[in-house]
This record gives structure tokens, C-alpha cells and sequence, in this order.
């Protein structure tokens, strides 16, 4: 890429990762993962509530929704951040990285469903190139639904596998990753490669806190290490539940997810005795802070 390209795209990188935290102060909740396909109405209906929480979107945007996504990104930047819907094994992907990058989105994400695993070496080159432009990764960890059973597929949960994300970050150190659903079920395997990464966050979105509806106390004997003092954990830094990161995932318009998701997850914290100041790290702290990194990072590279 020539030189004066490169820093127009950094510049409106840069214009982007500031318009969307023109706020000074961390808004009290970050949704991280909010599908958006252009269905009508709902950006519009996302935005009374986010005014209400004081809250900020990351909608993940398929090129369909991307025009309507842009203008409610553009007129109210404290609210919602993009992320480009990507599908790693489509011919044009570096193409299609270039125009949510230039359309100021500063990530990619939900990826999922993809022809290989996730570490596989034929998919570098997208990670490396994420890199370069400081995005943010949202995969899709664990199981993968299957709608319409009837139709042959290529698609296999093993290739989603939580620990599928453990080389990536550890290969990218400085590459954002979010898993998704907190690799449903190998939940214990998602705290343990988190414990190391600390590149790696999670999301308990979708069906997780619904089934261990009625034992959230497990989620205390996965994030274990909380004030444990040992050469085998982390030193310092909060607790081990700020890993995790507040998420509605929702698809197809349906808002009532986002308030379900919510009461779940206040509800599971409350059940672990989490304290009130790691909840809102993971209510919106940490991605809070993660995004401000992001823009210095952005700036760094406008100025070099």
C-alpha cells in the first residue's frame, strides 16, 4: 500500500476510534457483542435504551447493515462502536478488511463458522493484518447452532474451540481477542488460557447463563485464582472474573435479549460475590479501557 494511503487510513482510523469515545469518562455499560443486518427500526429502539443505561453498542455489522449502522455511528459517537462481520475464508476477506477499516470500524467480529480452525496458519495473514490496524477480534467459541438441520454443512465445533484462541494470542500479544459465549461448554478451559493470555476476554452471552441458571456458583471454580498468591497464577491485577466482558448478543432485532442478558448476568455475579468493583469492570471497565488503548495506538502510528 503507498505511503499517502497508508496515513489517510490511519488518519481516518484515528477519527474514528476518537468521534466514538468523545465522552471523557467510561459510559456505565459496553455491550460488546449486538449483531446488526440492517433490520429496521431497531438501532433507533437500541439507542433509548442505551441513553437510559448510559450505555455504549458494539455492533457487529454485516456489509447489509453497514450504511444504517454508519450513520447512527457517525451521529451519536457515545453510543455505539462497529465492528466489521467478516467471514475468514471468502476470497475478498483482505478487500473487505480495508473497507470496514476505512469505514472506521475498529474490529472484526462475530467470526465463526469457518473452513478451518481457527489457528490454522492459512488464517495469519488476517491476524496479522488485524494487528497492524490495532482491531479488535470477536470470535465465536463453542458449539455452533444448526437451523436448518436439513442442509449439508461444513462446519464443526472443533474448529471453534476455546483453546483454539490460546496460539493467536500468544502469537499477537498485543491483538485484542474476545471469545464469545465463553467457549460453551469447555468453560474451564476458557478460564485457565485466559488466566495466561491477558490479550484474551471473554463474553457469556447466549445460552450459557441459561443453563447454569441453577448454579452460577460454578463459575466461582473456573475464575479460581482471585487473591491467590503463587508463582502458578498472574500477580496483581483485579479478579479473575474480569475476564469476562457484559454481552446481549443480540441477532435478528430481538431486544428482549438485551434486557434478559443483562438481568443474568447481575444475576450470576451476584451469586459468585463478585465485588462491586470488578462488576463494573466487566459492566464496562475493562472494554472501556481497552478501546482507549486502541485509540492511543491508532495515534502512535498517525504520529510515527
Amino acid at each position: 500500500m503507498r505511503p499517502t494511503r497508508r496515513r489517510a487510513m490511519l488518519l481516518l482510523s484515528l477519527f474514528a476510534a476518537l468521534s466514538v469515545r468523545a465522552q471523557t469518562v467510561a459510559p456505565k455499560l459496553i455491550d460488546v457483542h449486538f449483531h446488526y443486518n440492517g433490520e429496521p427500526n431497531v438501532l433507533g429502539t437500541l439507542l433509548e435504551k442505551l441513553n437510559q443505561a448510559d450505555g455504549l453498542a458494539v455492533l457487529l455489522i454485516t456489509p447489509k447493515g453497514l450504511p444504517e449502522a454508519s450513520k447512527f455511528i457517525q451521529a451519536h459517537p457515545n453510543r455505539f462502536v462497529g465492528f466489521g462481520d467478516v467471514n475468514l475464508d471468502d476470497p475478498d476477506i483482505m478487500n473487505q478488511m480495508e473497507r470496514f477499516h476505512l469505514a472506521g470500524m475498529l474490529g472484526l467480529g462475530e467470526i465463526t463458522r469457518t473452513l478451518k480452525n481457527y489457528d490454522d496458519p492459512i488464517y495469519w495473514p488476517i491476524y496479522e493484518r488485524a494487528n497492524k490496524y490495532h482491531m479488535i477480534l470477536l470470535f465465536h467459541t463453542g458449539i455452533v447452532n444448526r437451523l436448518h438441520p436439513e442442509v449439508a454443512e461444513d462446519v464443526s465445533f472443533d474448529r471453534s474451540r476455546i483453546t483454539r484462541l490460546d496460539l493467536i494470542a500468544r502469537r499477537w500479544p498485543k491483538l485484542i481477542l474476545i471469545g464469545a459465549h465463553l467457549g460453551n461448554p469447555d468453560y474451564a478451559e476458557a478460564a485457565e488460557i485466559g488466566r495466561w493470555d491477558p490479550n484474551l476476554y471473554f463474553d457469556a452471552s447466549g445460552t450459557t447463563l441459561l443453563k447454569k441458571q441453577e448454579d452460577y456458583r460454578f463459575f466461582r471454580s473456573i475464575f479460581w485464582w482471585s487473591g491467590v498468591v503463587s508463582p502458578h497464577t498472574p500477580s496483581g491485577g483485579p479478579g479473575a472474573f474480569t475476564k469476562l466482558l457484559f454481552a446481549s448478543d443480540v441477532f435478528g432485532g430481538d431486544l428482549n435479549e438485551f434486557d434478559g442478558s443483562l438481568s443474568r448476568y447481575h444475576a450470576m455475579l451476584k451469586a459468585c460475590d463478585v465485588s462491586e468493583s470488578d462488576q463494573a469492570l466487566i459492566f464496562s471497565g475493562t472494554m472501556w479501557r481497552i478501546l482507549q488503548q486502541q485509540k492511543e495506538a491508532i495515534a502512535a502510528d498517525v504520529l510515527r
